[in-house]
């Protein structure tokens, strides 16, 4: 009697098994569909690419020129001012004229004589060599006249802004610092100095964007005049001249200054910035493609050109791919993902 009870028990329990073992692997089911991690993804494209530089730099006036005497001499009057913007040959200042009315007043004795005896070789009163003697006497007293008028007299020997003065009226000059220093603004110039790598790339009159902390929002454009021929080994750079019109005469010597230089153009893929992963503990950068069969491939991209959110991809991620830019932290190399349309 007591076996036909545990045969009865174990009878009636076998539904309930069957219950509880469909009820695990329907809640399996549903754990392992709930695992499968959900992402974002873009397509992306090739397109061309501008090929770009910014370098840093410092405007620097065109020419800058300093204005003296050759000699000591005391200041008769201060034409011009510092700011003031002078053109060439213009007169800024002159000196004492004593000197310069004593080799006028040589140079017209010399001159005066020079015809007469002229006159006089000229009917046979005079022999070639006493003529020779009075001609070299006579240019000699007329360039003396001319280089003290000079000096005398001084005038700006280019069209710029004056940026120093360094004597006042009836200062004695002493040569120890110009009268003036005059720079020459309409072009200005900018050295740059560009990396190595890029040594290739830049060709004499290329064209350059330039920007300044002062003109925030404003470009200007210039055009690279020259190359010079060696690489510094400490940095690594070389440099180039840069040459901006500048006729409006805004950009100052002095100024900081950046400099864009243009390359070029690629056509590369680009991809958000979104889907660029750095890896830790290393400078490499990777993205997580959607392959064909549902599930995601680590790559390692090579990048380019930065163009606000998006990168230029050299290598590393084809025309035409899908490449996830949401859920990243959630999935690893291999893995099935569920695309969330967004």
């Amino acid at each position: 009697m007591k076996v036909n009870l545990n045969k009865w028990a174990v009878l009636s329990l076998l539904p309930l098994l069957a219950a509880c073992a469909g009820g695990q692997r329907k809640a399996q089911a549903v754990q392992e569909e709930e695992s499968v991690p959900v992402v974002v993804v873009s397509q992306v494209f090739a397109r061309d690419v501008v090929q770009k530089e910014t370098y840093t730099s410092t405007v620097e006036a065109n020419v800058k020129n300093n204005i003296a005497p050759q000699t000591a001499m005391r200041i008769k009057s201060i034409r011009v001012e510092v700011g003031d913007y002078v053109s060439k040959g213009q007169v800024v200042a002159t000196m004492d004229a004593i000197s310069l009315d004593q080799a006028k007043l040589q140079y017209k004795n010399d001159s005066t004589e020079y015809f007469r005896l002229k006159g006089l070789y000229e009917v046979g009163g005079l022999s070639k060599s006493d003529l020779d003697a009075i001609e070299l006497s006579y240019k000699v007293r007329k360039k003396n006249y001319e280089n003290m008028l000079e000096n005398t007299v001084l005038r700006s020997p280019i069209s710029g802004v004056i940026s120093a003065r360094n004597y006042d009226v009836g200062d004695m000059y002493a040569m120890a610092q110009p009268i003036y220093t005059v720079q020459e603004i309409s072009p200005v110039k900018l050295l740059v100095a560009v990396s190595e790598r890029d040594y290739t790339r830049v060709k004499k009159g290329g064209q350059v964007n330039i920007s300044a902390d002062a003109f925030p929002g404003e470009s200007f454009t210039g055009s690279i005049t020259r190359l010079y021929p060696t690489v510094d080994p400490a940095t690594h750079t070389f440099l180039v001249e840069v040459k901006v019109p500048n006729k409006d005469r805004r950009l100052r010597p002095g100024m900081f200054a950046r400099v864009t230089l243009v390359f070029g153009k690629n056509h590369s893929v680009v991809v958000p910035d979104l889907a660029v992963v750095r890896q830790q503990g290393a400078g490499d950068r990777y993205v997580y493609v959607l392959e064909e069969d549902g599930t995601v491939s680590f790559r390692r991209v090579e990048l380019g050109v930065r163009m606000g959110n998006e990168y230029e991809v050299l290598s590393g991620v084809k025309d035409g791919e899908k490449v996830v830019v949401e859920g990243q932290l959630r999935i690893k190399d291999g893995v099935r993902v569920e695309v969330k349309q967004k």
